[in-house]
């Protein structure tokens, strides 16, 4: 070998080992992208009118997303489905789900909530912890090559999806009980807490001191504003933000990074719903498209603020019957809103490292 093979054939040793912690070192399942959305691909049940029914549909949501810069998807991976007997898991459907956005480059945010169909419960009761726990690693170790961040239960602190409310005492030992079976299943998986929705600050202070700082890896709060339309929005959410920190800081946690795994509002059309909205008169398409470009453009500047989520991705079909409804970033139809295309504008115009 000639003394120019020789430098070619070294320098290219030292190329593959320079960049072999970059290639290899990268995990699939994650994403530097601060850039989510909320849907519900999992939906194709009587009580959501069969909101995901075909393949079809799925691949179109994802492919409207990707092109739309989205690059995180929060879904429930409801219990009832999973294991629709006592002991019997199918994870088929979900598989396909999963597939679906691994190929158009979205992650995901697991969320692991509600009671099967065989417990003798109502679905959003606090459930029992043993068979709770069992369906949790099973799911985690299921997907743990392709799901790195989970979330245990959904809005803990609203009577809708957790009852009974006991400031979060019974949630608070699910939740410790339940970080150690994730890690088993996959030590690097990062577990979220069920987010704070309704008096955020109070609700994160009583899940820090009863379940510990310990329970968790991500700060996670839904910090929807009541006016989104109104002048005073942005400030109302920086509000929220800054008692996030302060509680934060009083348990010595300041470092967690923050995610708003729901944050959006209604964008009603001139044939929509006029009421129903909790913060009066619901939004026009035009002030949630303006109300999502203040979101993104201000919080992801706030300090640990490292992942958005917006609520929803596509209109649900007349399942809240009010103006919650048009949460989407696109018609039940897909197409567009306008705040699907200030979505695309500021997630294509930043700079994504995926």
């Amino acid at each position: 070998m000639n003394i120019v093979a020789r430098a070619t054939l070294l320098l290219a040793l030292l190329i593959c080992i320079t960049l072999e912690p970059l290639v290899w070192g990268q995990d699939s399942r994650d994403s530097s992208s601060p850039y989510g959305v909320l849907d519900f691909p999992q939906w194709n049940h009587e009580w959501n009118n069969y909101f995901y029914d075909t393949q079809e549909k799925l691949e179109r949501a994802a492919t409207m997303m990707e092109e739309a810069g989205v690059r995180w998807l929060r879904m429930d991976f409801l219990w009832a489905d999973v294991e629709p007997e006592q002991g019997h898991f199918d994870f088929e459907r979900y598989d396909r789900i999963v597939e679906t956005l691994t190929k158009h480059h979205i992650r995901v945010l697991g969320i692991l909530e509600y009671n099967p169909l065989w417990r003798p419960v109502n679905w959003n009761n606090a459930p029992d912890p043993a068979t709770y726990l069992l369906y949790v690693g099973s799911v985690v170790h299921h997907f743990k090559d392709r799901v790195k961040y989970w979330e245990v239960w959904n809005e803990p602190d609203q009577k809708t999806y957790w009852d009974p409310q006991d400031d979060l005492k019974a949630y608070s030992e699910l939740l410790r009980a339940a970080y150690p079976v994730i890690k088993r299943e996959d030590a690097t998986a990062q577990v979220l807490a069920g987010a704070a929705s309704d008096y955020i600050a109070r609700a994160l202070n009583s899940l820090y001191k009863q379940a510990g700082r310990d329970s968790f890896d991500i700060v996670n709060v839904h910090p929807f504003v009541d006016q989104p339309a109104s002048a005073n929005a942005l400030n109302s959410l920086l509000t929220i933000y800054k008692d996030v920190r302060t509680v934060m800081g009083k348990y010595d946690d300041s470092n967690k990074p923050i995610w708003f795994t729901e944050i959006g509002s209604p964008g009603v059309g001139p044939n929509g719903p006029k009421d129903g909205w909790w913060g009066g008169v619901p939004p026009t398409e035009g002030q949630q498209a303006k109300w999502l470009e203040i979101v993104y453009r201000n919080s992801l500047q706030w300090k640990g603020v490292q992942k958005v989520f917006w609520a929803f991705f596509r209109e649900t079909d007349h399942h809240f019957n009010n103006a919650i409804d048009t949460f989407g970033l696109v018609h039940t139809d897909f197409s567009s809103k306008p705040a699907y295309v200030a979505y695309q504008n500021i997630a294509k115009g930043a700079s994504q490292k995926d």
